[in-house]
C-alpha cells in the first residue's frame, strides 16, 4: 500500500494539491506546531503531505549507509551538497519511509508529477542520484508523511487550524528551513507576531 491508495495520485487536480498548509497558533497537535506542510495529494477521500520545516537528526549520509547504498568510508567522500543535504521530518505516519520532492529535470519511472514544476519520488534511485551529484537541480527529502482521512483536513481548516496558500518552488526548496514558517507568512502579507488576531478569519 502507498499513501495514495485511498486518496488518488498527486497531481490529479485536488483543490489543495501543490499548496502549503501553515499551522495557526491555536494548533492543538504539538507535532504540527509552527509547521508548514506541502500538500502532495488531496481529494474527497483524504489528503497527504510532507512537513517541510522540521529537520530530522538523521543525516543524508546516515540514510545512505542504512540503506546499504554506500559504506562509512564512502560517505566521507560524498560531494558537499549531498553530505549536507538536510532530511526533514515529513510527518508522524510511516517514519521509516522516505519521500523526495524535486524539480522535474530528474525523473524515473516511479516519479509522480504533483504540478508542472514539482515531482515526488519515493524510491532509492533518486537517493543514489543525489549522492553522486546526478540528481535533480532542486530537491527536498523527508522521512514519514502527514495524512488525513476523508473530510478531516477540510474540517481542520474550517476550525482555523491551518492557513492555505499556493506553493512556489522558490519557497519550497529554499534552504532557510528555520525561517520558512515566518517567510511564507510574510509572502502572504501576514506578520507572524500578529497572527493570533487572524484566528477565526483565515
Amino acid at each position: 500500500m502507498t499513501p495514495f491508495d485511498d486518496i488518488g495520485k498527486p497531481g490529479t487536480g485536488g483543490f489543495l494539491d501543490n499548496h502549503f498548509l501553515i499551522a495557526m497558533p491555536g494548533m492543538r497537535d504539538d507535532r504540527f506546531a509552527r509547521s508548514v506542510i506541502y500538500v502532495c495529494a488531496h481529494s474527497e477521500d483524504g489528503a497527504m503531505g510532507l512537513i517541510i520545516n522540521q529537520i530530522q537528526p538523521l543525516g543524508f549520509p546516515d540514510i545512505l549507509i542504512q540503506l546499504g547504498l554506500l559504506d562509512e568510508s564512502e560517505a566521507i567522500r560524498l560531494p558537499p551538497r549531498a553530505r549536507d543535504f538536510p532530511v526533514r521530518n515529513g510527518g508522524p505516519v510511516d517514519r521509516s519511509r522516505g519521500f523526495v520532492l524535486h524539480t522535474p529535470d530528474y525523473r524515473v519511472e516511479s516519479s509522480v508529477p504533483v504540478s508542472e514544476e514539482i515531482c515526488l519520488t519515493a524510491t532509492v534511485d533518486i537517493l543514489r542520484a543525489i549522492s553522486t551529484g546526478t540528481g535533480p537541480r532542486e530537491a527536498l527529502m523527508a522521512l514519514g508523511y502527514s495524512g488525513w482521512g476523508a473530510g478531516q483536513l477540510e474540517s481542520e481548516i474550517a476550525d482555523n487550524g491551518w492557513l492555505t496558500c499556493p506553493a512556489t518552488p522558490a519557497l519550497l526548496f529554499d534552504a532557510d528551513i528555520e525561517r520558512k514558517y515566518d517567510r511564507i507568512l510574510a509572502s502572504l502579507g501576514i506578520d507572524p507576531t500578529h497572527l493570533s488576531q487572524f484566528a477565526g478569519h483565515a
